[in-house]
């Protein structure tokens, strides 16, 4: 059997609770967790240096799968997936709705010891209507057999455990713990979820509240233990 750690985690362009933009303390962070499969969101890179995610990745020996959302005249910014497994087939998915910001996920398989996991990393929109069509998007990435082991994780940007999104979701997956990560000095609301398919894989699901996490970014990273 084996053992997956995974972590999802907005790191607010590493700009911290002070103000201040600080990298590294990122790095530390992900260092506490020690994640195999880590899905970041608000991830930045400039086309003069700076490019965050592959830096993140040089410095863990970890491989990096980019998903840049928005274009900039100097560079990109997005979601990123950070990984010990290698990745047999990346999809790159637009979620983009309406003139509202652009969003995105990525879809990537990976190669987890012999056994392949689709992990689906993801940062949603801000007004429910634009969640609920890009919660129907993300569903189609999945086939929903039996021997698929599969996870979708990021930041849903849902505020209320009620909300037609979540609602959807748990029609298809089992329904998870809704932990606060967010604001990270004192988190009052769940925005970064995490679901697996099937359910009974996900053996752990905990939020990661050291002191470095709560001063690093303005979320908490969420972290879990899978068994495939």
């Amino acid at each position: 059997m084996t053992r997956v750690r995974l972590a999802s985690y907005n790191v607010h362009s590493a700009v911290g609770r002070d103000r201040q933009c600080d990298p590294a303390r990122i790095l530390g962070v992900l260092r506490e967790i020690d994640a195999d499969v880590v899905a970041l969101q608000e991830v930045e890179a400039h086309d003069t240096g700076g490019d965050m995610l592959h830096w993140l990745a040089a410095e863990t020996g970890f491989s990096a799968v980019a998903g840049p959302t928005l274009k900039r005249n100097d560079g990109h910014f997005g979601n990123g997936i950070l990984t010990r497994w290698p990745a047999r087939a990346i999809n790159l998915v637009d979620l983009s709705w309406r003139r509202r910001e652009p969003r995105g996920a990525i879809a990537a398989d990976l190669d987890c010891g012999g056994t392949p996991l689709r992990v689906v990393a993801t940062h949603l929109g801000l007004r429910p209507a634009e969640r609920r069509e890009q919660v129907e998007r993300l569903l189609r990435l999945f086939s929903w057999r039996d021997d698929e082991r599969a996870v979708l994780m990021g930041d849903l940007n849902e505020w209320f455990l009620w909300g037609r999104p979540l609602r959807h979701l748990h029609r298809h997956f089992e329904e998870t713990r809704a932990i606060a990560t967010f604001p990270s000095n004192r988190p009052l609301f769940a925005l970064d979820r995490m679901w697996t398919h099937p359910g009974h894989i996900l053996k752990d699901l905990a939020v990661h509240r050291s002191d470095l996490a709560r001063v690093a970014s303005d979320h908490l990273p969420l972290v879990a233990t899978l068994e495939l």
